[in-house]
């Protein structure tokens, strides 16, 4: 190549040539201020590009952890040979949306490249705990996480109905992280009864209260907000430093909330089993449950059931009919789920923040059309369609619309149509269309499935969602054989009370 730039530099008229030299001498002086620029500011690898003061370690890590160890233990025991699954995500509001969870997710695959990791996130922005326990029942509970990493404000009620529906419905590990400080007192006129009385309310919540919700239900309590303070501090920050607006991160409040997330994510075998040995539990075919005249049979406890797949000699993909308590799983009611409905105009929110039924459920599409509305979207009327229900009815916005066939119910308040109007000011137009679907958390017939590459695991969820109590499974061989399955999976969530109360804590902003 430098022979060939030679050459070229040595063709046309003494002029060009000499313009060429002198444009050659620029642009490798150029070149060479621009390496020492970069190796000037270049940060060392060992700190990961970060151009951040990282935080000062905490004084006492022992206990960094020990709540969500069953997941850190699929992550650090997976091997190129037996790569786990790991279904971790993220749900809250607009501070969970912010790219701090991108920099967690990645340090994550980073560190345990072995495992067999989904991440995902859910959150929505703006939904406090009031409004985010209706769309958790499409985002969060069918999910079925391993581990849950969660952030909302809003009521302490909800907040904890939603932490308590994820024990109860799932084997899901919680890990939780306090408030970060967006004002500070100052201790002149400056600071009004308001601001110091939500800045107490937030001490309080974080430090206290989800303290005892932790304690409560076995969630990591990531505590930042001592953190966030002495952060402050020690780097002669003001609050507002760190946000891009009153609320929200900025770049450097997104590297400290992953910084003070990321020690919690670890592993330690010292940690006691005690909160999740019995959470999960597999069953080894030849060992554990046995083949019987082409039948096999598991009486379990819990309310979901898997059947991993184990590798056919013969290449085929024999079949099996599952039955649960005597009954197909399409029966049960409980076992279909529906999914978040899809946006409204002009935002990210759904349209319908939470679809249930009154009448068992078909795995079908579904479609609301708006066929009259106003320009604020605060009155109209619509009509819904399923794929196989066909025709199921039409509506108005004010009142509780229960469909023909009781398989669609829309509460007047779960309508977000008026509130995407507000939020970005555009109009729902005549015609609209708001999607979603019925899916099945079951499987009739066990298909085995080919497993191409052993270090993964195949497996069928077989029921989910079941009642967390006492079931019998049978899986019937169609040819009164063996079907290749490795192992049965149960998992059996924490046993919790139906209804929460709310924590009898004095609250000091009350």
């Amino acid at each position: 190549m430098i022979h060939s730039v030679s050459f070229f530099i040595q063709q046309g008229s003494e002029k060009e040539v000499f313009r060429r030299r002198h444009l050659l001498r620029f642009l490798l002086s150029l070149a060479t201020v621009l390496l020492t620029l970069l190796s000037t500011f270049a940060v060392e690898p060992t700190k990961e590009n970060q151009v951040f003061p990282l935080p000062t370690p905490a004084q006492d890590d022992s206990n960094f952890g020990s709540a969500i160890q069953r997941t850190m233990t699929l992550l650090a025991t997976s091997t190129p040979e037996h790569r786990h699954p790991v279904r971790i995500l993220f749900y809250g509001q607009s501070i969970t949306k912010q790219k701090w969870w991108i920099d967690v997710a990645n340090d994550l695959k980073k560190r345990f490249p072995n495992a067999d990791l989904v991440i995902e996130n859910r959150a929505l922005g703006g939904f406090d705990a009031s409004r985010l326990i209706r769309p958790a029942e499409h985002d969060l509970y069918p999910f079925y996480p391993d581990l849950t990493i969660f952030h909302v404000y809003g009521g302490d009620e909800d907040y904890e109905a939603i932490i308590a529906n994820l024990r109860r419905r799932t084997t899901s590990e919680i890990a939780f992280h306090s408030d970060h400080i967006t004002w500070q007192p100052t201790h002149t006129n400056a600071d009004t009864p308001d601001n110091i009385k939500a800045y107490e309310w937030h001490n309080f919540h974080s430090i206290h209260w989800l303290a005892k919700i932790a304690q409560k239900y076995g969630g990591e309590l990531i505590e930042i907000r001592r953190p966030w303070r002495q952060y402050l501090k020690d780097n002669n920050l003001q609050p507002k430093d760190l946000l891009s607006d009153d609320i929200h991160l900025n770049d450097h409040g997104n590297f400290l909330l992953a910084s003070l997330v990321k020690p919690h994510l670890r592993y330690n075998p010292n940690f006691s089993t005690d909160l999740w040995k019995d959470l999960v539990r597999n069953y080894e075919v030849g060992t554990d449950v046995q083949w019987k005249d082409g039948k096999l049979v598991l009486e379990f406890e819990g309310n979901r059931i898997d059947a991993i797949a184990a590798q056919s000699n013969n290449g085929n993909s024999p079949q099996a009919q599952i039955l649960i308590d005597g009954k197909k799983p399409s029966e049960f009611s409980e076992l279909y789920t529906i999914t978040r409905p899809s946006e409204a105009v002009g935002v990210d929110w759904p349209a319908i923040i939470q679809v249930s039924s009154e009448k068992p459920l078909l795995v079908e599409d579904w479609t609301a059309r708006i066929t009259e509305i106003n320009n604020d979207a605060s009155q109209f009327k619509f009509e819904v369609l399923g794929s196989k229900t066909g025709r199921d009815g039409s509506g108005i916005s004010e009142r509780k619309f229960v469909s023909n066939s009781g398989r669609v119910v829309i509460e007047p308040r779960n309508w977000w149509l008026k509130n995407a109007s507000e939020q970005s000011g555009k109009t729902t137009p005549k015609g609209f269309e708001i999607k979603w679907q019925v899916k099945p958390m079951f499987a009739d017939t066990y298909v085995a499935p080919i497993v191409e590459n052993p270090a993964l695991e195949s497996f069928t969820t077989l029921a989910q969602n079941l009642k967390n109590s006492k079931h019998r499974l049978e899986i019937i061989s169609t040819k009164n054989g063996i079907v290749p399955i490795q192992a049965l999976r149960v998992y059996k969530p924490p046993l919790m009370p139906a209804v929460v109360s709310p924590q009898a804590v004095p609250n000091p902003s009350n």
